[in-house]
């Protein structure tokens, strides 16, 4: 949080399932400016629609068109919400000196982040969390009550909750798959 406030920049790469929801916290916490990265059009229209300010589409040339977006300042955080070797290499590339890149998406479980000398700007952190706190865990909650967020979610019936996970690995998922027995 500490280097979010005016003038910083977060890129959240993908804007499905966990990213449409780190967006809306993030606008709801802090004045700074959204870039969304995706691969699909439909999941950087949700990120718009739930306030990224920029969006860009994650092809071979992503890292430039963020740059051109953050100029050579780069971002101050990176939250990688997808996890493959690709988007943290995204990740590391975009980051700024003294930037925060935290990994929050799983990925396949391989993907790592090249980090050292010559190889990233200075003092930029990465993390790996898998999970916040309870306190942060209850603030969520809060602020779920409080209608913050716009969560997109698609339902299945619990017979068909195999398909839910069909759809995830086909990136074809808007927002959140919820699995409803009974339905």
């Amino acid at each position: 949080m500490p280097k979010l406030g005016a003038g910083a920049t977060v890129v959240v790469i993908g804007a499905g399932g966990l990213g449409h929801i780190a967006i809306q916290l993030l606008r709801h916490m802090t004045s700074a400016r959204i870039i969304a990265l995706d691969i699909t059009r439909a999941k950087l229209k949700l990120a718009e629609h739930v306030g990224a300010h920029e969006t860009v589409v994650s092809d071979g040339d992503a890292v430039a068109n963020i740059r051109k977006i953050t100029g050579d300042k780069g971002a101050q955080v990176v939250l990688d919400c997808v996890g493959y070797q690709s988007t943290i290499d995204i990740s590391m590339a975009v980051a700024g000196l003294g930037a925060d890149v935290t990994i929050v998406g799983l990925g396949d479980g391989q993907g790592a982040a090249s980090v050292g000398f010559f190889r990233q700007p200075y003092e930029v952190s990465v993390q790996v969390p898998y999970w916040g706190s309870r306190t942060e865990l209850i603030e969520l909650i809060e602020l779920a009550q409080q209608g913050i967020f716009d969560v997109a979610v698609e339902t299945f019936s619990l017979d068909n909750g195999a398909e839910a996970y069909r759809r995830l690995a086909a990136n074809t998922l808007t927002g959140r798959a919820v699995v409803v027995p009974g339905l």
